[in-house]
């Protein structure tokens, strides 16, 4: 789920304009308080003793849909290790596998309503990205690749067979991503109002005068600590107000437009990280250095590159990211099935009756396409 510290930006000031952390050619440049949203993600925030209380609430909200929740574990589910981490995620079920990776700030229980449905005809596995959730909160530097690289082994060394890779927001492009990079491994993959953007023709490259500039003594040793300096000084002060539940609760609501599922055990699966003592490094790396480098790799590129059947199911009430993105999607790859949901930024988590009906349909579609295109005796 990429939702922003929107909520320690409204304490932090009520003009609806927020500083945005970074230099670009030694000055400090404002951003409105929608662009950071897009960019930034919902904080990692408060303690597991909030979320480990959530889960009676939770229950009750899942047997009100009819749908099964899946149970809150403050200790976790399963860990894996991947290079010398230690890696989260729930697997459910048994049959041909689909790995669901979730947004920005959130974890493997934000598929808590589609799990337990999935799991009853398939092998679900719900992974916690790298500084996320229950996964641990490493000190490393968080450039796009470190995801599309812990998806990618994670097929290799716990799905080990070719699979359908599931992901919202943040999660989306991650699986778009590593579906590019391990194609043997991926036989089809779902986006849920994913992140990503596509280049900009009129954009254009860095001039040699301003990479020189970037390198220089002034820019090392004035210009870039006292970016540093700011950058930690304003980012610490939103990670302390984002993390506060209430806060949390209140961003939710304003994109999920049904706001039934927003409970306690939704807030709390949030919160909980933040009792990690790296929570607040791992939010600043993530904010000051993954947030600014995010045009490296465009939507166009890995659409380019794809080659699975691809479903978008798009929750059209998204206030971010609307359904004019998912027709360009569409139109750019030809492979292309869309599912338009009434709902918001997270259509899994807040329509997941439709969104667990729209995907078993296209999953049935495509084991009924992979069954057609299988050799018989004849054609052997």
């Amino acid at each position: 789920m990429s939702v922003a510290s929107v909520a320690a930006l409204r304490s932090a000031g009520g003009s609806g304009r927020a500083a945005k952390v970074g230099l670009n050619g030694g000055r400090f440049l404002m951003m409105q308080r929608r662009e950071l949203v897009t960019k930034a993600g919902l904080a990692l925030a408060v303690s597991c003793s909030m979320a480990a209380t959530s889960t009676a609430a939770a229950s009750a909200n899942g047997s009100a849909q009819g749908l099964e929740v899946l149970p809150f574990k403050a200790d976790g589910y399963n860990f894996w290790t991947w290079r010398g981490r230690r890696i989260h995620y729930v697997e459910q079920g048994a049959g041909q596998p689909i790995v669901l990776i979730h947004g920005f700030g959130a974890s493997a229980f934000h598929w808590r309503y589609n799990i337990p449905e999935l799991a009853k005809k398939y092998k679900v596995y719900a992974i916690d990205l790298l500084g996320f959730g229950w996964s641990e909160k490493a000190l490393v530097d968080y450039e796009a690749t470190i995801w599309m690289e812990q998806v990618s082994d994670f097929l290799k060394e716990i799905v080990k067979e070719p699979a359908v890779l599931v992901g919202n927001s943040l999660g989306g492009f991650t699986t778009l991503f590593a579906a590019t990079e391990v194609p043997e491994l991926v036989r089809g993959v779902v986006l849920l109002n994913s992140a990503g953007q596509f280049a900009d023709p009129n954009k254009p490259a860095a001039a040699p005068a301003e990479e020189e500039e970037e390198g220089s003594p002034l820019s090392r040793f004035i210009v870039k600590p006292l970016m540093e300096a700011f950058q930690r000084v304003v980012l610490g002060f939103l990670f302390w107000q984002s993390k506060q539940p209430a806060r949390v609760e209140k961003v939710l609501k304003s994109v999920y437009i049904d706001s039934s599922n927003v409970d306690e055990y939704l807030v709390g699966s949030i919160t909980a990280p933040a009792a990690d003592p790296n929570a607040g490094e791992v939010y600043y790396r993530l904010m000051s250095r993954f947030m600014s480098n995010q045009s490296r790799y465009t939507l166009d590129q890995l659409l380019g590159k794809l080659a699975c059947p691809l479903l978008l199911l798009w929750g059209d009430l998204d206030p971010w990211v609307g359904p004019a993105k998912a027709a360009r999607i569409q139109e750019f790859y030809a492979d292309t099935t869309v599912v338009h949901l009434q709902a918001g930024h997270c259509p899994h988590d807040e329509a997941p009756e439709q969104a667990n009906r729209a995907l078993l349909d296209w999953l049935a579609a495509l084991d009924a396409r992979a069954k057609q295109d299988e050799p018989t005796l004849q054609t052997v």
